[in-house]
């Protein structure tokens, strides 16, 4: 059997795929949606703009990154910084001193403004919203593990977060991480309220929860706002 072999000075990357993806965002209007989130600004005119680093941070956890350092692959790929039009890409260490800039209120006040503009791209006639309290089990010494309620692992340090979905879309719409020790019913009402904030316009017709949510508060409060 004969084989030609045929070389090519074109670049070419393992990770086509992600010319889809840029399309999507593109068709989004994602870029601008990061500036205008709230995202900390560099204090250097030679910095890196907050919103490209968001997009290289997305871009190499796409292409199998589950460490900073590996994103030090896609940083040295041609075909991506010239699909992505980065005029050269950021180190790993950038992207880490960016998230090292937020602190809790600036986290809620940048996921906040991007949920309400991601589901203002959604045209949907009412959602169901789902609540659900859980625990996690914890090995290590993270922040918030504590010991508390875990019928799994009795004794075991753990958090005991909120989460809401929405259900018709199989979206997460909000998620607040707790200290193992809190009870379920620990800040629900303000949960709700977040959640009901970063859905915007969308109408909520059905509200569904798990029984850590059947506080008498919390159900007085659903009596009273039900809209």
């Amino acid at each position: 059997m004969n084989i030609e072999l045929r070389f090519s000075d074109k670049e070419i990357t393992a990770w086509g795929g992600m010319g889809l993806m840029k399309r999507m965002l593109d068709h989004l209007g994602f870029d601008g949606a990061l500036s205008d989130c709230g995202l900390p600004q560099p204090g250097s005119n030679r910095g890196y703009r907050p919103e490209q680093l968001v997009l290289q941070f997305m871009l190499s956890v796409w292409c199998g990154a589950n460490r900073f350092e590996h994103g030090e692959v896609t940083r040295h790929d041609p075909v991506l910084k010239r699909l992505f039009g980065f005029a050269r890409m950021a180190n790993f260490k950038a992207i880490m001193r960016l998230f090292g800039k937020f602190t809790q209120g600036l986290n809620d006040s940048v996921m906040d403004n991007l949920y309400r503009w991601l589901f203002g791209k959604i045209t949907i006639n009412g959602v169901t919203l789902d609540l659900d309290s859980t625990v996690m089990t914890r090995y290590g010494t993270q922040d918030g593990a504590v010991r508390g309620y875990n019928p799994a692992k009795r004794g075991r340090a753990s958090h005991h977060p909120l989460m809401a979905f929405v259900a018709d879309l199989r979206m997460i719409a909000n998620c607040w991480l707790r200290p193992g020790n809190s009870s379920s019913a620990n800040n629900v009402q303000a949960f709700l309220a977040n959640t009901l904030h970063r859905l915007g316009d969308t109408r909520v017709c059905l509200l569904r929860a798990d029984s850590g949510f059947s506080d008498s508060a919390f159900l007085d409060h659903l009596d009273t706002h039900a809209r």
